[in-house]
C-alpha cells in the first residue's frame, strides 16, 4: 500500500503542477520535485484550496467519479487535514510541497473521517 501511494501522489502533482494533497508512503520519490514557490507565502486558505483541488482530481481518477461530486468530501479532507497540522508540519509542506511523515498520518485519518478512499 505505501509503495503505490507516492505514485498516486506524483500523478496528482503532475496533473496539478503544484502540490501533493493526499497522504503517501515515503517521501523519497519526491526528491526531484520542485514545489511551487508560491507555497512559501500562500495564506492557509490558499493551501486548503490547493489540497482540496488535488484531492478532487485524485479521488475522481481513483473512483471514476465526477470531480464536482467530490467537492464536499474533499473540502472536509482539506479542512480537517490542515486544521490538524502543527506549524512545523505546515512549514514542511510549504518547503517541500508534500506532507511529511507525521502530516501524512493525519491526512490518512482525515481521508477516513471524510469517507474518502485511501489510495492503495
Amino acid at each position: 500500500m505505501t509503495r503505490r501511494l507516492p505514485s498516486l501522489i506524483a500523478a496528482g502533482l503532475l496533473a496539478l503542477g503544484a502540490t501533493a494533497a493526499l497522504a503517501g508512503g515515503s517521501s523519497a520519490p519526491f526528491e526531484q520535485y520542485q514545489p511551487d514557490p508560491a507555497l512559501r507565502t500562500a495564506p492557509k486558505a490558499n493551501l486548503e484550496s490547493r489540497v482540496r483541488h488535488a484531492c478532487t482530481v485524485i479521488q475522481a481518477r481513483m473512483t471514476s467519479t465526477p470531480e464536482a461530486s467530490l467537492e464536499r468530501p474533499c473540502g472536509c479532507y482539506a479542512r480537517q487535514t490542515l486544521r490538524n497540522l502543527d506549524e512545523a508540519e505546515i512549514e514542511a509542506y510549504r518547503t517541500t510541497g508534500y506532507f511529511n511523515d507525521s502530516a501524512r498520518a493525519k491526512a490518512l485519518s482525515a481521508l477516513d473521517s471524510c469517507k474518502l478512499q485511501r489510495p492503495v
